[in-house]
């Protein structure tokens, strides 16, 4: 029996999409998947070449999580062959779907290693470079993703497909000591007219919040985030299903903006 990294690997270097994983290699719980991720990874890594950039935070917001039938966050990689920097111009023909969701972003300025007990949020802000504004592009490697179930979607890399980095707006120390990214609005415009709007709350209360999470995941399986990596922390307003021909421009006040063009 193929597994299920293979399959997964096999489907997005492919461009096809699986109607489920196989009973006998369908991880059942989010350490299987995890696992299952990893190998995938490896794979990918194999077959674009590149490295791990850092990760994405998914399902922060309350939307997403009902949207996807799961009560809890998960994560995935990104992958610098799916980097993109801001103004970037993107072959829409590459994905099944085009999910568009702004997001707040951070850059670590050092290390946090695995440790044995929880991380605060504030310990961890003082690890942050920066905060900057992205954009993610969702898409999934199953033909119902809204159904397959958690550790399914967690071993697709979490449903990334590619992450615009945007133009970073205030200096990090500035906006950390005078604005409150709970309360920062966002907007989302599509040639030229808002067609979503958030803030900073959908995202598990604070963008911090997800950061926590996610670094107190990893050091539970293990893992650290490692100085120059970056994390997506998850959707501030209701995605956007983009088409061809899409001019999107999402901004986050002081923070930045950026543009992705779908060709």
């Amino acid at each position: 029996m193929t597994s299920a990294s293979k399959l997964l690997a096999q489907a997005r270097i492919s461009h096809k999409r699986l109607p489920e994983l196989p009973a006998a290699v369908r991880p059942k719980t989010p350490g299987e998947a995890y696992v299952v991720q990893d190998g995938l990874i490896d794979q990918l890594l194999a077959h674009y070449g590149g490295s791990v950039v850092g990760y994405k935070v998914a399902c922060t917001n309350v939307t997403a999580q009902r949207q996807l039938n799961v009560d809890a966050p998960f994560c995935g990689r990104l992958l610098s062959a799916f980097f993109f920097e801001s103004p970037a111009r993107v072959d829409a023909s590459k994905f099944f779907m085009r999910v568009v969701e702004a997001e707040f972003a951070f850059e670590m300025a050092r290390d946090l290693p695995p440790i044995s007990t929880p991380r605060s949020r504030d310990e961890i802000a003082t690890a942050v470079k920066g905060v900057l504004p992205g954009i993610e592009i969702v898409d999934s490697r199953f033909d119902d993703w809204t159904t397959i179930g958690a550790p399914s979607l967690i071993a697709d890399n979490a449903c990334n497909a590619a992450w615009v980095k945007g133009r970073p707006g205030t200096d990090w120390q500035s906006l950390w000591q005078t604005s409150d990214l709970a309360t920062q609005a966002v907007r989302l415009t599509v040639n030229g007219k808002v067609a979503r709007e958030g803030t900073g709350r959908n995202v598990l209360g604070h963008p911090l919040n997800a950061l926590e999470w996610l670094v107190n995941s990893l050091s539970a399986r293990g893992l650290g985030l490692k100085a120059g990596q970056f994390v997506t922390t998850g959707v501030t307003t209701e995605v956007y299903m983009a088409e061809r021909g899409d001019r999107i421009m999402a901004d986050f006040g002081p923070v930045g903006s950026v543009d992705l063009d779908f060709v």
